[in-house]
């Protein structure tokens, strides 16, 4: 799990990224939650998840957004964060340039991120968007969604309600040609505290699942 610093809008921007043994590999980014409520790169959900793409033998990157721990510049509302992100994307690809598919999952507002970078970059082929804050940010770019993903989300959830993340699954369910799956980790908090395992084991089984149609 090597350290790396790479480029980014606002300065350099500190990650960790598991480089797959397998050719061609399928590259997946990790996106954290927000910076102003201690969210981080090494936050449970997020190096959960990054390991779980690991396992499956992808190239997985997860990296501090611009102003969280040795990442430069400040925060920015969303708008620099989400440049990050494709920044992120960007160095990755750079390494992995016959990669055979490629991945974004991220936990709340990394969630909200990831989406908005999954409409701007075509090549993104595959989606987790954990406890997405649908009560707090704007997802109606979502119009259409490009790709087919999976939705998670805790159930007994204190900061986003259920029929919020609900509803925004529903919507997308409704649309052509991709698939997007809902599930709910019963009894499991926002951040998933005692829940981890389910989560994880949730966003393994999709993984699998897809990689094996592809």
């Amino acid at each position: 799990m090597p350290e790396v610093i790479f480029n980014g809008p606002e300065g350099r921007l500190e990650g960790r990224y598991h480089h797959s043994k397998a050719e061609n590999a399928p590259i997946a980014l990790i996106l954290h939650p927000h910076p102003q409520h201690g969210g981080t790169m090494n936050n449970k959900v997020v190096y959960n998840l990054y390991h779980a793409f690991a396992r499956r033998g992808f190239s997985v990157l997860r990296f501090n957004f611009r102003g969280v721990g040795r990442s430069q510049g400040a925060f920015d509302n969303g708008q620099g964060e989400l440049s990050d992100a494709a920044s992120a994307l960007d160095w990755m690809q750079s390494l992995n340039a016959n990669a055979d598919q490629c991945w974004v999952a991220g936990f709340s507002f990394g969630a909200w991120i990831g989406m908005q970078l999954l409409m701007r970059r075509p090549e993104i082929a595959g989606f987790v968007s954990v406890a997405p804050p649908a009560n707090i940010y704007d997802f109606t770019f979502l119009a259409p969604c490009p790709s087919s993903g999976l939705i998670v989300h805790g159930t007994g959830d204190e900061i986003v309600p259920g029929a919020a993340v609900q509803k925004l699954a529903t919507k997308l369910q409704s649309q052509k040609n991709i698939t997007v799956e809902y599930r709910p980790v019963d009894g499991a908090n926002h951040f998933f505290n005692n829940h981890l395992d389910p989560m994880v084991a949730v966003v393994d089984d999709y993984v699998a699942r897809s990689l094996g149609r592809k």
